[in-house]
């Protein structure tokens, strides 16, 4: 099909995108300058939510099947890694956004009551996409947060709290990785024995150094039978489900597994890919924690212990909610189970066959 020509101006809309620049304080003939830029920041946040949503939903689509291309997998981690470069482009804005004053600020903030940035649907929308869970959310002015916006928007999010996220697609994906356990090796097990050489080792090297007193051998033993407890129950499917129940796991015992075993076999060929996706979605969950960090920083320059426009202390909430909203503290909480690569088990040699770029399943 033919398409007639176009223009620059007209393909982007151009007449449309500037008009969307409608300052309040202008409207109350009280123009305050800052305000302008006030509105560009936070409609150049909107674009970029609605680009991240569109690459999650891509990433979704594709992992909430049985199984996932090779090919697919290179794509996923493409589309993180363009959602990381775009929570950098978010930052910056952040810099061009301190440019304001405080004093600035005051010019036209109480024409924006009882406006809050907490009232953008879509970065609820990204935060739910990605695995975020109604429960675990701050309560934000003692109500549900779909309370804050209208019925359409509210309706959205709710459904959306009952779609695939990224989180369980990631969750089935991980429960359904090969080599764990086949007839020649069982990683679980062999781990497990590694694990135990080492505590042991570690014991005789407590035991027989001679720059330690009685004191802080007593000291040494105590950390390291709290490091035993720790891998006793991740080693135990019971002992973990124990833990989850109360909140220190969100993924299955299966998944923990796999993401272990992709953590610390990543060099093999065929745990590439998956390894840089897990990889990017700690990146993608340690940017949106740095993200809220900073909007707290600047929200208490801008306002100090002022009440937000929202009704509510704006600081305080996005600093709470910096650590209580991330997604995937269980790749975080990995590394607690790492050992010295020279301790890992030596995989058999079929199955490192089976890592390498050929293997077919």
């Amino acid at each position: 099909m033919k398409l007639p020509p176009i223009s620059y101006h007209d393909y982007l809309k151009i007449d449309q995108l500037l008009g969307c620049q409608v300052l309040r304080s202008e409207q109350v003939k009280l123009p305050a300058h800052d305000e302008h830029l006030f509105i560009i920041v936070h409609q150049c946040y909107e674009l970029w939510f609605k680009q991240i949503i569109k690459e999650i939903d891509s990433a979704i689509k594709i992992m909430n099947s049985e199984r996932i291309n090779e090919n697919d997998m290179g794509l996923i981690v493409s589309r993180f890694e363009r959602i990381k470069q775009i929570q950098k482009v978010m930052d910056m804005q952040i810099d061009v956004l301190e440019t304001m004053t405080p004093m600035d600020f005051l010019e036209f903030r109480d024409l924006l009551l009882p406006a809050s940035g907490f009232q953008s649907f879509q970065f609820k929308l990204f935060e739910n996409k990605m695995g975020l869970r109604a429960e675990d959310r701050i309560v934000y002015n003692n109500v549900r947060y779909t309370e804050h916006f209208e019925d359409k928007s509210s309706q959205t999010l709710k459904e959306s709290e009952t779609q695939p996220s990224l989180f369980s697609v990631v969750e089935k994906w991980l429960e359904r990785t090969p080599f764990l356990q086949d007839a020649s090796f069982d990683f679980w097990s062999s781990y497990k024995q590694a694990v135990e050489k080492m505590f042991v080792l570690e014991t005789e090297m407590i035991k027989e150094n001679p720059l330690l007193n009685e004191e802080a051998k007593a000291r040494n033993y105590k950390i390291m039978e709290e490091s035993q407890k720790i891998f006793a129950g991740l080693f135990s499917e019971s002992e973990f489900n124990l833990g989850k129940k109360q909140g220190h796991w969100r993924l299955s015992h299966k998944a923990i597994l796999a993401a272990l075993f992709i953590h610390l076999y990543r060099d093999m060929p065929i745990l590439h890919l998956p390894y840089r996706l897990l990889s990017t979605l700690k990146d993608i969950d340690e940017n949106l924690t740095y993200w809220r960090y900073r909007h707290a920083l600047m929200a208490q320059r801008m306002l100090g212990t002022k009440v937000g426009t929202g009704g509510s202390s704006g600081s305080k909430y996005l600093k709470d909610s910096t650590e209580k909203h991330k997604i995937f503290q269980d790749f975080f909480q990995l590394t607690t189970f790492f050992i010295p690569r020279s301790k890992l088990p030596e995989l058999p040699n079929d199955l490192t066959i089976k890592l390498d770029f050929y293997y077919k399943g």
